[in-house]
């Protein structure tokens, strides 16, 4: 479960919240609005990168508001994918492992397991600027999935992907949600793309968030 309990954050005149939503244990939740409404920063806080003034956060029935980023459980993609540009797949693939002091050798297994979940075993000694943009973006939940999350968070993913790759990535996500059976908090502002995905869907508008009813 990812819980918003009450969330207000400020930015000069810009203000979010009160927000509260929750999205069920293993479930798929779509959070729709409008450019500069607020999505990402509703991200950034529940993956711990902004404080709000007030409001919790909860995984699982765990308040993690005070809990650093790399202790929260959570899988984060932004839009941009993020990758390390000097590293291979393979490196980026095995960061998390590297910075839990595991010797390649030791995460090689898990590298090798998720690059075939994710059909990028092929570019596991290519450089990130040798990759296409869907390629990429496949790195990118790879490198938030090694990290074994109960809670994934994707930040528009798929918004600057081609019609045929795109749809390709839907299946993807939809495929590595239900088999891992994360619960994922996905960020988008296109409609289709929130129905083919969606178990559960939300409106963030005006500061607040509320439920949409769609058909699935």
């Amino acid at each position: 479960m990812i819980r918003f309990d009450k969330i207000r954050w400020r930015a000069g005149t810009f203000e979010l919240g009160p927000v509260s939503f929750d999205v069920p244990f293993g479930k798929y939740g779509m959070l729709m609005g409008r450019t500069g409404c607020g999505k990402t920063t509703l991200a950034e806080i529940l993956c711990g990168l902004r404080v709000p003034y007030s409001g919790r956060v909860w995984i699982n029935g765990q308040d993690i508001s005070d809990r650093e980023p790399g202790k929260r459980g959570i899988g984060y993609v932004p839009q941009d994918g993020a990758l390390f540009p000097t590293m291979t797949v393979r490196e980026n693939l095995a960061f998390v492992s590297r910075i839990r002091g595991l010797k390649p050798a030791a995460s090689a297994p898990s590298v090798e397991r998720l690059a075939g979940l994710l059909g990028i075993s092929h570019l596991l000694d290519r450089k990130p600027a040798h990759l296409s943009g869907g390629e990429r973006q496949r790195v990118a939940l790879g490198r938030a999935l090694a990290a074994e999350p109960s809670a994934l968070v994707l930040d528009e993913p798929l918004s600057a992907l081609d019609e045929e790759t795109h749809a390709d990535l839907v299946a993807l996500l939809k495929k590595v949600q239900r088999s891992l059976g994360l619960t994922a908090l996905h960020i988008t502002h296109h409609r289709q793309e929130a129905c083919q995905l969606a178990d559960h869907l939300f409106l963030l508008a005006d500061g607040a968030v509320s439920p949409l009813e769609f058909a699935p």
